[in-house]
Order: structure tokens, then C-alpha cells, then sequence
């Protein structure tokens, strides 16, 4: 064959002989490295599409922090059970879920996986064995779409949301014409592209940023690397050293504790498998070891036919043993109650789990302090740009040892994370919808130990409510937004809903913002000065307000936050 003749693309029938037509368990492995790999390489281009030209703008980051979950939890699955693959992956989606990016994400991952395993499932008897084909992965699309639509109090269209949808409403009709994975996702992958082109007609706030919706772009993304995967284009070699995004504030002595109670399985078993059967045989050890990861964790079973030995943390040792007996005989059986253990190590450290607790997140250790300094039990250290994820979230509260614990994200993207932590504890969660440091400060000053649980839900709801929040940063790229002409780099001073002043310093921009914000009825007024700005600079512009609004209070705290040069409150 010429070079030429290569080049040329392959006949429409030579292609349908070759192609692949079915997902089996290796190809949907690669299928979510393909997805996680492009979308990481990206995730700063999607950021950058963030509505507000701000810093902070982390769904790219988000979407892959989640993805990159779902690949860690699969690449610790030893089994090759499709069916324990699609759950592994569900799984991974949602302990690595961060910010609403990511929970949309892991909602969609989450619809798509129980469609497929509920298709798998329907194996038996005279049945042909079940087969995810091009019409089949359309279905689990169209689920992953209404299972993210399920997950959002109040859908917005021009959103993620819609492309997720627009692109399962196209796959079904695809799906009936065209049975090759490679033509079926290139296919699925322009319908989303020309949902996503549509994004800023249906959400005028895209329209006046001039982007198209970031996290739309990132399921793209994801589904492209789909068929890169499908094409071979795929790169395994994936390192995890840095997968937390936040630090728990915890000291060392309570952590070693800590370690012992977060058990998922009671029973550290273990034993010798000794005077082997001689119908036992090397497959038969391999398939109980399999057998052992469906009953626990922390698994080894090592050994030949001459002996075996084995441990396991698991819920049920009866079963352990009842498997083990069909090989050979046990020797020095051992089983220790890790529950007993931990509550005695409690008992012997006065620990007792009270009735109200709180977790509060933040970014800066003088808003960390403030937080500590109003009875908040533990600190997680993230925000913007550092989303915790709803594990995160769920072991924070672990730590706690409350039977109700309140929960502050401080922040809109962490809300979502925060409501999906409840799925991974055992702990009563209480989610405060805070969504600003202001907010979960004014509400935490108003907590009563002493009080109900919905006496202190109602009093920190209305407490916050009392709170205007604005924030002053700089501006990562060039835009016309709120009627203002914004250059890169500016300083730019932002309520809730909008920008609303810039300027060249970041006193300056402050000091108009607040102008803009206060009123007859505001009494206090506080400054969380941050990076770039020295505590000098913060009394300054604190003295200037003063003067100006002698009836109002301005107080002035280093919160020392990355990105915002101020945080500030008005009461």
C-alpha cells in the first residue's frame, strides 16, 4: 500500500468489519483513563471559561479531581467482574466529588454505571449473555443525564445540564443506525458540540462573559477522550501521590486515634491454610482471594499448595473461614473486634461523642482562627481553587465524634459536595448552605451548644441572611461584564451577583466597593485582608472608611486567604 493509499480514510464496510461494536470490562477501563487524561491536560482551558474573570475559577479542576477518583478506585479493583467495575467507578465519582462541576459529574457517572450494571444484570438461564452495545451506552447516557437533573434543587438550562441531555436524546437516534463505538462517539461528541455552542443563548450570564458554559466543555473533553481511548490514544502511566486537595486540622496524637475508628470492617482475621486438599489447585487460591475482596479490605492471601496465608478485615469471618475450609485446614486462627478495640482506646481517652458539632471550610489561618476561636470543631482547608470533596467532607465530620454535625462550605461550589458527604457516613449531617466565609462566620457566632438542632438550623439561616458579602481580586483575563470594559490584571471589586467596580489598587477598589454596598442600615463593617495587602494598608483604608461613615463600625482582621486581596462583610 502507498502512503498515499494510507492516508486515504478506510471504506465505510472495511470499517464495520473492524471496529469495536461491544464494551467489554478492559475497554471501559480505558474508556475513563482515555476521559481523565484529556480532561486533565485541559482542565486550566476550562477554568478559563469560568462566567466571572476571576482567579478562582475551578471547574476543569473540579471535573478532574473527580474523574481522577473514579481511576484511582478502579486501578485498586483487582477483580476483573465488569459489573465490579462499573460499581467501582460509581464509587470513585462520588467519594472524589468536588464542587458542583464535579457532583454533576459524578451524578452523570453515577446514572451511566447503574444503567449499564442494571443491563449486565440481567444474565441467566437461556439468556444470551448481555452485550453493552452503541444502543445500550445511548440508554446509560439518557440515565446519566436524568440522574444530574435529579441532583441540582433547581436545573439551569445553558448548563452542563443540557448538554448532557441533548448529547443522550442524540446518542438513541445515533445509536439506531450506527453500531461502531469509534463512528458513535465522534458522532455523539458533535451534538455536543453544538449544544454547547448554544449554552450562551440559553443563559444570557454566558452571553455577556462571551464563553460557552465550562462545564459543558468539560464533559466534551471527557467523552473525547473516550475515543481517543476506543483509537489507542491512550497513556496509562497515572500517578497519585497528590490526591488530597485539602488538609484536615488535626494534630498528631488525636489523628493516631482517629486512624483506628474510620473501620468499614470489624474483624482483622487471619490464618494459616496449611495440609492443603489435593483438589485444591492454584486457580482455586486465586479465586479465593477474589472471594476475600467481596468480603473485605486489606487483603493478602499469598502461598502455594503447600500452605497459604491470609488477612483480611472483614464484616463477616464466619464466611472467611467457611471459604478457607474448602482448601485445607486452618492454623493459628486469630480474630480481633477492631470495634472493641476502638472503644476501649475511647473509654481510655474520656472521648464521648457529644450532640452538636461543627466543620467549617476556609482557605487563609486567620479566618481558620476566627472559626476556631467560635467553637468550630474542625477546620477543612480548601475554597476556591481547593474544593473539598464529599469524602473529604464525610471525614472531617467523622472526626468530629458529634451525633449532629453542622456543616459550613463557606462557599456555592462546596454546597453540592457537602449535601452528597451524608451517603458516606453514618454521622447526622446538617448542611448550612453558606456561600461565603461572611456568611458562616455571622452564622457561627450565633451557635448554641445548648440548643436543638433545628433551633440552631433556623437561627444560623437567619443569620446569614443578615450578611452582604463582596470580595476584591484581579482579573485573569479580558472581558465586558456588568457593564464594565475589564483588562487583564485589574483589580476588581465583586458582590454576590456581580462585578461591580475595578481600578488599579486593591485599596482603591475597596474602598468603592463598599461605597457602592453600604447603607443607612449597615453597622459593621469587616475587613479580611489577604494576599498582597500588609496589615498597614488594611488600617488605612479601615481609617478612611471610618471617617467617612462615623456611624458605622470597621474592623480589620489578616484572614490571610490566597487570590482575595479583601474579604469583606457588611452587617
Amino acid at each position: 500500500m502507498s502512503k498515499e493509499q494510507a492516508k486515504q480514510p478506510q471504506k465505510k464496510e472495511e470499517r464495520q468489519e473492524e471496529c469495536i461494536k461491544v464494551l467489554n470490562h478492559s475497554l471501559i477501563k480505558k474508556l475513563f483513563i482515555g476521559g481523565y487524561n484529556l480532561l486533565d491536560t485541559n482542565k486550566a482551558y476550562v477554568d478559563s471559561l469560568n462566567v466571572f474573570p476571576v482567579p478562582d475559577g475551578d471547574t476543569g479542576l473540579n471535573m478532574s479531581l473527580t474523574m481522577k477518583s473514579v481511576i484511582k478506585e478502579m486501578e485498586a479493583l483487582s477483580s476483573t467482574d465488569t459489573i465490579e467495575l462499573l460499581s467501582a467507578i460509581a464509587k470513585g465519582a462520588l467519594k472524589g466529588a468536588r464542587g458542583n462541576s464535579g457532583v454533576i459529574t459524578s451524578q452523570i457517572i453515577k446514572g451511566l454505571t447503574n444503567e449499564l450494571i442494571s443491563h449486565l444484570s440481567k444474565a441467566g438461564p437461556g439468556k444470551s449473555e448481555p452485550k453493552i452495545t452503541t444502543k445500550i451506552f445511548a440508554n446509560a447516557l439518557c440515565e446519566g443525564s436524568k440522574m444530574a437533573y435529579k441532583a441540582v434543587s433547581i436545573p439551569k438550562e445553558g448548563t452542563i445540564l443540557t448538554v448532557i441531555r441533548e448529547i443522550g436524546d442524540a446518542a438513541q437516534i445515533i445509536a439506531r443506525k450506527t453500531v461502531c463505538f469509534d463512528a458513535f462517539l465522534e458522532q455523539i461528541i458533535d451534538a455536543g458540540e453544538q449544544s454547547l455552542a448554544k449554552t450562551p443563548d440559553l443563559l444570557p450570564v454566558l452571553k455577556k462573559a462571551g464563553v460557552v458554559d465550562a462545564g459543558g466543555r468539560g464533559l466534551i473533553i471527557i467523552l473525547r477522550g473516550f475515543l481517543g481511548a476506543i483509537n489507542g490514544q491512550v497513556e496509562l502511566d497515572l500517578n497519585f501521590d497528590s490526591d488530597s486537595a485539602v488538609v484536615l486540622d488535626t494534630q498528631d496524637e488525636v489523628a493516631k486515634f482517629e486512624d483506628i475508628s474510620e473501620i468499614e470492617f470489624a474483624y482483622c482475621t487471619e490464618f494459616f491454610v496449611i495440609n492443603i486438599k489435593k483438589t485444591t489447585t492454584m486457580a482455586k487460591i486465586d479465586q479465593f482471594r477474589e472471594t476475600l475482596m467481596k468480603l473485605g479490605d486489606s487483603v493478602i492471601c499469598v502461598g502455594d499448595l503447600s500452605f497459604i496465608k491470609v488477612h483480611v478485615h472483614t464484616n463477616t469471618p464466619g464466611l472467611v473461614l467457611t471459604e478457607a475450609l474448602k482448601l485445607g485446614e486452618l492454623h493459628n486462627l486469630k480474630i480481633e473486634n477492631m470495634l472493641e478495640q476502638n472503644r476501649e482506646l475511647r473509654k481510655a481517652r474520656n472521648i464521648e461523642d457529644k450532640p452538636l458539632g461543627i466543620v467549617a471550610v476556609c482557605a487563609g489561618e486567620g479566618i481558620a482562627n476566627v472559626f476556631r476561636e467560635l467553637g468550630v470543631d474542625y477546620i477543612i482547608k480548601g475554597g476556591q481553587t481547593l474544593n473539598p470533596s464529599a469524602e473529604d467532607i464525610a471525614k472531617a465530620v467523622d472526626k468530629v465524634h458529634a451525633k449532629t454535625v453542622f456543616v459550613f462550605p463557606n462557599n456555592k461550589n462546596i454546597v453540592l459536595a457537602a449535601m452528597n458527604a451524608q451517603s458516606l457516613t453514618n454521622v447526622q449531617i446538617v448542611v448550612i448552605p453558606t456561600h461565603s466565609i461572611n456568611e458562616g462566620i455571622t452564622a457561627c457566632i450565633n451557635f448554641n451548644p445548648d440548643g436543638t438542632v433545628e433551633e440552631n438550623t433556623q437561627t444560623f439561616i437567619d443569620a446569614k441572611a443578615n450578611v452582604q458579602s463582596a470580595s476584591v481580586t484581579y482579573a485573569v483575563r479580558d472581558t465586558n461584564l456588568d457593564g464594565l470594559e475589564i483588562k487583564k490584571d485589574d483589580i476588581i471589586g465583586l458582590d454576590s451577583k456581580s462585578i461591580r467596580v475595578k481600578g488599579r489598587t486593591a485599596n482603591e477598589v475597596a474602598h468603592k466597593l463598599i461605597e457602592k454596598l453600604i447603607t443607612k442600615d449597615t453597622i459593621n463593617v469587616t475587613l479580611f485582608y489577604g494576599e498582597g495587602v500588609s496589615e498597614k494598608d488594611a488600617e488605612n483604608l479601615s481609617e478612611k472608611l471610618g471617617a467617612k461613615y462615623p456611624n458605622c463600625e470597621f474592623q480589620v482582621i489578616n484572614g490571610g486567604q490566597p487570590i482575595y486581596s479583601y474579604l469583606i462583610s457588611l452587617e
